[in-house]
């Protein structure tokens, strides 16, 4: 059964083609708008909330849907061949069938639990005799993109509740319930999904977006909170954050750094998306009133200066959507990769030239000095909006070498280095 999402996206789209195919030509079409300032907005939004602020550049833009099933092996066979690595770098398919596929934890067991989009699955995969066996462990949940292991428990966030499953790979095929350990959280969908960073003290730095593309977000969003899953204690740690679907804490410091979604709707190049860096409790990142550091926002600027907040470690680029990120830490990839950041970018919608559906390197000092970033893997992507898959996050496998979650191929990969 397909998403209210994806249904409101295949609506869409047939309202385009009627559209295109009426004598009224699309150019006198009305840009979509919506009044998203309101309770009633957040509360109930249209179908199409992301497409409010429809501008005459990009008219017509709207996320693409993929496949319901995910890629076939074969499909996932041809597309290995076509992903581009650094020299000594190896891709493989660790895992098919993991439908929309996003954070990844793994287990103290060495089950590797995966959250999903909009199916409200979460899965186990257990390796059997050499073959990686998908077993779907919950189902109906809210948007449970987001999930961590930690002290034998499973956690898993679905967007306005925190869950706990004690004892988890024990009881794969009964994990009950669960206990709800933290809901001081808004009941939004839009930009609700939510992403887990497990910080040495075993709390969970949590990101809030706000339910729209733009504008004044409710005073319970557009923040990053630090919540301690033991007693439900939560402190308010970033504010100004747009949407935010991926972080990690630094090695070398301690701190949490996460990759940000820029609004839509200004033009193909602009804004930049970004990753930051919180140096100290209750830094500002600017939205809505800047955005990449340096553009006040055309609108909801209201006489800020982009100088008042926290400017991004680095612009990564317009709608490439990084989501998932980890420093890397193994000893299997060459030396000069330790530390580095591996940014898994989910890809372009409201952009006529589709960017990103990459994983991307980062390489930079600890005080997020010095930052500089490359391709390190591409080829998910082909012409102008051709997707194949859609990276979303990334995790640290115990040899050394990273596995990649793609929710558009529906598949887990895994990406090792062997020295020649």
């Amino acid at each position: 059964m397909k998403s209210a999402f994806n249904r409101s996206i295949l609506a869409l789209a047939a309202i385009l083609v009627v559209a295109g195919a009426s004598q009224a030509p699309a150019q006198q079409k009305a840009l979509k708008k919506y009044e998203s300032g309101t309770k009633d907005f957040w509360t109930n939004p249209p179908p199409d909330w992301f497409l409010g602020d429809e501008t005459e550049e990009q008219k017509g833009l709207a996320p693409p849907s993929g496949p319901p099933t995910g890629a076939s092996d074969a499909e996932l066979a041809a597309l290995m061949k076509k992903i581009k690595l650094p020299d000594g770098f190896k891709i493989e398919v660790y895992a098919s069938s993991v439908l929309s596929a996003r954070q990844m934890a793994w287990g103290d067991k060495g089950t590797l639990f995966v959250g999903s989009f909009d199916l409200g699955n979460v899965y186990a995969i257990k390796d059997n005799a050499g073959k990686k066996e998908v077993k779907t462990i919950l189902k109906g949940l809210k948007m449970p993109t987001g999930l961590a292991f930690l002290d034998g428990a499973l956690y898993v966030i679905a967007v306005d509740k925190l869950i706990k499953y004690e004892n988890a790979e024990a009881n794969l095929d009964n994990l009950g319930a669960g206990k709800v350990v933290y809901d001081d959280m808004p009941s939004y969908i839009a930009h609700g999904w939510k992403y887990i960073t497990v910080d040495k003290d075993g709390w969970f730095y949590l990101p809030f977006g706000p339910p729209f593309n733009i504008g004044i977000p409710p005073t319970s969003v557009s923040q990053i909170r630090r919540v301690d899953p033991k007693t439900g204690n939560a402190e308010i740690w970033a504010l100004g954050v747009r949407n935010s679907v991926g972080g990690d804490i630094d090695p070398r410091s301690g701190r949490y750094w996460f990759t940000e979604n820029a609004r839509d709707w200004i033009s193909d190049d602009m804004p930049s998306d970004k990753l930051n860096m919180i140096s100290r409790i209750g830094e500002h990142f600017g939205y809505p009133y800047c955005h990449q550091g340096d553009m006040p926002d055309p609108k909801f600027a209201m006489g800020h200066k982009c100088s008042e907040f926290t400017p991004p470690v680095v612009n990564l680029g317009a709608h490439v959507a990084p989501l998932g990120m980890k420093f890397y830490t193994g000893d299997q990839f060459p030396a000069e990769y330790k530390n580095n950041i591996l940014i898994a970018e989910h890809g372009s919608w409201n952009r006529h030239k589709y960017q990103g559906a990459r994983i991307k390197r980062v390489i930079v000092d600890a005080d997020g000095k010095n930052a500089k970033s490359e391709i390190f893997a591409s080829g998910w992507l082909e012409g102008d909006q051709g997707y194949l898959g859609r990276p979303n996050d990334i995790i640290l496998d115990k040899d050394g070498s990273i596995l990649v979650a793609d929710d558009w191929a529906g598949a887990i990969y895994r990406i090792s280095y062997t020295k020649k």
